[in-house]
């Protein structure tokens, strides 16, 4: 390939179908790099169709409380298993959700963003004002749901019993309140739930009590509450991967500690084991520490996961938020789990972290112009 005369290169002179099919097969970062060669390439590239079964990242927002210095936002790419430094967002507040490729501001005001092109968009006003709510963007869709949270009164926050149920409706600009999380997870609902959005359903799992409850996308109306605990859980958090609830959490038994991953029937609730971490990935994930036994090391752990990767990590672990992941095999119904490379130096230490995951496609990335330049900026 001819440095001097990219046009020339051999590339040039496939098929364009051929040459979608090996640039389709990429990851994000490596297109990127290759979109500076030429503007043929970079025509080539940000027309690619998106990926049938994209794998999804794991996004990872540090806040500092008191210096937006010191926040920091990373990407990881599964498909070169690499993390990535992002521009932090400027945001209007330090309340930050995220989920479907969006960004969420919950107060003073609601507002969303793409996540790679933070432009902030208002919404209307919301009828219950909430920080921290569980959400739910609908798939395909102008709409998203936000369940419970806690209110804020003048900046301050305002622990109520209050668990509102309202959904957004983009296309008008309009905000629809309706049925209230049911009472049985009021009591701790800003703390302590789980939540997943599957096959036209909202599902609120309660990470302790073990408590699940559906919100139907069609109808507006809430399922009975019932009791999903596999034996020996002691606390776990329910994500939608492949059209299918999986319930991945920390299980005690005569073996000791595992993490184990369920994929649970949406009708009857029942569950089956689909994986367990190896106890390799699950030691390495703990804080290195004399002072608590293995059962507090533990309770910081948390999982996200959709699509065919479910990523499981520390959210306290002196600043280094070791991290693993498990691929769910489609196919031949095999589970491969893997660590995660360190997070990039240098890292700052953080008073909250919002971690989600979310596919991507190289048109999120090359939305804008000031969009490719904030990404191609980006350590590799």
């Amino acid at each position: 390939m001819s440095d001097r005369n990219p046009e020339s290169s051999n590339l040039n002179a496939l098929n364009r179908d051929v040459t979608e099919s090996i640039l389709s097969l990429l990851p994000i970062p490596s297109l990127v790099r290759f979109s500076t060669v030429s503007k043929h390439w970079r025509s080539i590239i940000t027309s690619l169709p998106p990926s049938p079964s994209p794998s999804p990242w794991l996004f990872l927002f540090g806040i500092h409380n008191t210096s937006s210095f010191h926040n920091q936002s990373f990407g990881f790419d599964p498909l070169s298993h690499s993390w990535l430094r992002l521009p932090f967002p400027s945001l209007p507040s330090l309340h930050l959700v995220g989920s479907d490729r969006f960004l969420f501001s919950t107060a003073p005001r609601f507002s969303f963003s793409p996540i790679l092109n933070p432009h902030w968009r208002p919404t209307s006003p919301l009828r219950f004002p909430r920080i921290n709510p569980l959400l739910g963007v609908f798939p395909a869709s102008s709409k998203l749901i936000l369940v419970g949270g806690v209110a804020s009164i003048g900046g301050l926050v305002n622990i109520d019993d209050r668990s509102p149920v309202q959904i957004y409706d983009s296309a008008l600009d309009s905000w629809e309140l309706c049925p209230p999380l049911p009472e049985a997870f009021r009591s701790n609902a800003h703390e302590t739930l789980s939540s997943a959005l599957c096959k036209r359903s909202f599902y609120v799992f309660d990470v302790t009590s073990c408590f699940i409850s559906s919100f139907s996308l069609d109808t507006y109306t809430w399922s009975d509450v019932q009791t999903l605990r596999p034996p020996g859980l002691l606390f776990a958090f329910l994500n939608s991967c492949n059209d299918a609830l999986v319930l991945g959490g920390m299980c005690y038994s005569d073996r000791g500690f595992s993490f184990n991953l369920w994929r649970v029937d949406q009708g009857s609730m029942e569950f089956s084991e689909i994986a367990i971490m190896p106890d390799a990935l699950l030691f390495g994930l703990l804080v290195d520490s004399e002072d608590e036994d293995d059962a507090h090391r533990f309770t910081t752990l948390k999982c996200v996961g959709s699509g065919n990767l479910v990523y499981v990590f520390n959210q306290d672990a002196h600043k280094k938020y070791p991290a693993c992941v498990c691929d769910i095999g489609v196919e031949n119904g095999k589970c491969t789990w893997r660590s995660l490379p360190n997070l990039p130096s240098p890292l700052n230490k953080f008073h909250k972290l919002v971690t989600f995951c979310s596919t991507l496609s190289i048109t999120d990335v090359f939305h804008s112009d000031e969009a490719h330049i904030g990404f191609a900026g980006l350590v590799w």
